[in-house]
Parts: C-alpha cells; structure tokens; sequence
C-alpha cells in the first residue's frame, strides 16, 4: 500500500570533526519515481510489507504531495526582517535557562497559521562552529547553480539531478558515516563508507549528504556545484577526462575562491550576512588537498533562522528548489538529538543537526564523541508541524564542553514544544 497522503588522546592537540550522527533519513518515502533515490524504495516495500523492517514512525509518514512551504503568502511578507521578540514568548525561553547558560544560543519563530507570528531568541547573533548543518549551503548552491543551467526549466533542473550520475573519487576521503545503499531489483541493503569508485546520481548524493551527513558526499556535490558554475551550460555533458583535466590545470587558489563563492553567495542573496552564517571549506581532507579553504566557517541562530525563513517563503531561487530542499530535510527514520524528544513522535520535523568538538589532553579526562574540553559544539535546525496545525521553526547551537549535549537538544525538544503549545 503506498502512503496515503492523509498519514502521509594523549600527546599532542587532537582536532575531532563529527558532522553529525548516521542514522538520520530524509525525503518524502513515496518520492522514488520522483527523485530515484534507491533508499527510499527500500522505506516503501518496508510499508507495503515486502521487506520485514522496523516501520518509520507516524511523523515520517507525509506523502511528497504533503509537504508544503508555510509562508508564501503575506504572512512571509511580513517576515522580510526578523521580528521584535514577543514578550510573553521571551519569558518562556529565558525560564528554560534559570541560570542563564551561555553555551546555549536558541532562536525561535511560532508560524502557526490562525495565530500572531511570534519570535523569541537568546544569544541569537552568537557565532559557533555549525559542523555538519553548514551542508544547507551546499544544497542552497546547488538549487542556485541548476537555476543558472536551466532558467527557463525546473523539470530540466530536476531531471539533472536524476539523471547525472558522478563518480565520488578522492573528495569521499575519508569518513566515517555509512552510507545506505539499496538495489531495487533484488533487495539487497547494506551501509558501507562511500569509496572512491562509488556512482550515484546528483540527487542520492544530495540525500546521502544530508539523510545520513556523510562529509564525503557533501564534498562530492560542493565539487559539482563548483563544476556546474565553471562549465555552465556545458556541465550535464561533462566527462571524468573533463573533470580531470580542469581540476589539473586550474590554480588552486582559483579553485579555493570558486569554492567558497558558489555556496557564499547565494546565502548573501538571501540577506544572510557573512558573520550571520558562512562556510569555509570543505567537509573531508581529501577535498581539501584538492581545494584549500579559507576564513573558517561559522553559523548564529539568527543566520540560520533567516535561512528556515527564506526557505518557507520559497526566496531561495524559487518556490519549487525551496520546496526542493525541504523534502530533502524531511525526517523518515530513527531521529536524534532535537529530533527524538518523544513531543515530536507524530509531528513532521524537518531537520539538520551538527557537530564538532576538540581535544586536548587534560588530567582525569578522556575524550570521546561528541565531548570535547576545547570545543563541542552541537546544533540542531528544525522546522516542527504538529498534526493539530501547530508550526515552528527552531535552531539551538551550544558549546558545552565534556559533555554530550544531545540529551540536553532532546530535553529542549519537548520544553519548547510545550512552550510553543501553551495555551
């Protein structure tokens, strides 16, 4: 049965980069005609019962059709610059911090339709490492470079990503993040790390990027966004020779400003100011050996918040590359983090969370994931639509050092839901 809309370190300084936990899945399940991303075959014959699979949860269940954008209308108008705080909202928010932590920087934005838009935020301009949420740039890129392609043609956009299938070669290297790979034809499932002589399509790279953060892929379709901007209308023509050849003879300083320029500029469109959110380099080494970064990358609530806002008024190229990229947010597995506050079981949340954190040696301590003493940053974007019409959007970035922060993201969850929700 498909989906019915209605349901649907010892010694030296160690330097850890965690973009964000694996087993995150995006995009509408019954989006396999629409996008061929092989994954989301396996979701559906996990729903039709033709493969035995724990089921996604009520929340994950909204039809491709379902999704839409919530504030393309006059509501989004007024919401050209962010709002001043509500009062009675901003009381709320400063309660879940009596002792006024300054690890933790939220914004918030209540858009339930039939209500005032109210805003509340803490710390909003405070700049963090956004780790892997910094990969909503390269998406943001590469809706702006298919727009430059195909003017004229979103169906042309589209059928790109579908169709243009590239080789990962050494930007894959290295990460840890496992990749779901499913062959529709005979079901076989397994998750490995992407390899460098792994194929898939623009739009599977795309989902691996932000369904299970792989730095790999996210490296992969920076280099093809780049590629996209330096061949123009050339570029679905491009072969590895070509590629090759242009990565050889071209400067890399040349590379290195392309780079930063082709997921930069799009969020300046935007109105988001480069001390707002900016990203710097690229997510795996071997995609630094070949592009080299520069100015470091950096995210605030209100940067990203600006970014939900633009998206959900259809401002980033249009309504369908914003609409795009939301399917591409949309949560369809196990969630973490923000994401896995039982408040959110039956909502629909669109989601990115990321992580980075650093070590140094330091008596009694030892380090591990996701608790750095030096740096530890962790941040989650989310859009909420509860089922009773209630709708927001939130980003929570923190730096709490020697601790994993992910259940104090899930406490957050459910508080400022509940707080959101409050009559």
């Amino acid at each position: 049965m498909k989906i019915k809309k209605s349901l649907l370190a010892s010694g030296l300084l160690v330097l850890i980069a965690i973009s964000s936990l694996a087993e995150e899945n995006y995009y509408p399940i019954d989006g396999y005609e629409y996008s061929g991303i092989r994954r989301l075959n396996r979701l559906q014959k996990i729903l039709d019962g033709e493969i035995k699979d724990s089921k996604p949860i009520t929340g994950a269940l909204k039809s491709i059709e379902d999704i839409k954008l919530n504030l393309t209308g006059v509501r989004g108008d007024s919401l050209a610059t962010i709002p001043a705080p509500d009062k009675k909202l901003q009381q709320g928010l400063n309660n879940l911090f009596p002792n006024l932590h300054e690890s933790y920087s939220v914004a918030l934005l209540d858009i339930t339709e039939g209500q005032e838009i109210r805003y509340a935020s803490r710390q909003g301009t405070k700049g963090f490492q956004p780790g892997s949420v910094g990969k909503l740039a390269v998406a943001v890129g590469l809706f702006s470079e298919l727009s430059r392609i195909y003017p004229d043609s979103y169906e042309k956009r589209i059928d790109l990503l579908k169709s243009r299938f590239v080789k990962a070669g050494v930007f894959a290297n290295f990460d840890e993040h496992t990749i779901p790979i499913f062959n529709p034809e005979t079901n076989e499932f397994i998750k490995r790390t992407v390899r460098e002589d792994d194929v898939f399509s623009l739009f599977e790279w795309a989902d691996h990027m932000l369904s299970v953060s792989n730095n790999g892929a996210a490296s992969i379709l920076w280099r093809e966004v780049l590629l996209m901007r330096a061949f123009g209308k050339a570029y679905p023509n491009l072969t590895e020779e070509h590629v090759a050849e242009y990565f050889q003879s071209t400067p890399k300083a040349v590379l290195q400003k392309l780079a930063v320029n082709v997921v930069n500029e799009p969020l300046r469109e935007l109105g988001i100011a480069e001390d707002e959110w900016r990203l710097g380099s690229m997510f795996t080494q071997g995609a630094k050996k070949m592009i080299p970064g520069e100015g470091g990358s950096i995210g605030t609530p209100v940067g990203l918040m600006k970014f939900l806002v633009a998206m959900e008024r259809g401002q980033i190229v249009d309504e369908k590359s914003s609409l795009e990229i939301k399917r591409l947010m949309y949560m369809t597995d196990r969630r973490i983090r923000y994401g896995s506050s039982p408040r959110l079981t039956n909502a629909a949340i669109y989601f990115k969370s990321g992580s980075l954190y650093k070590c140094k040696p330091e008596e009694g301590f030892t380090c591990k994931k996701y608790m750095g003493n030096v740096q530890n940053y962790m941040n989650s974007v989310a859009i909420v639509e509860q089922p009773d019409g209630t709708t927001y959007l939130v980003v929570v970035m923190t730096n709490v050092l020697r601790k994993n922060s992910n259940l104090d993201h899930l406490g957050l969850g459910s508080s400022i839901d509940d707080l959101i929700r409050k009559k």
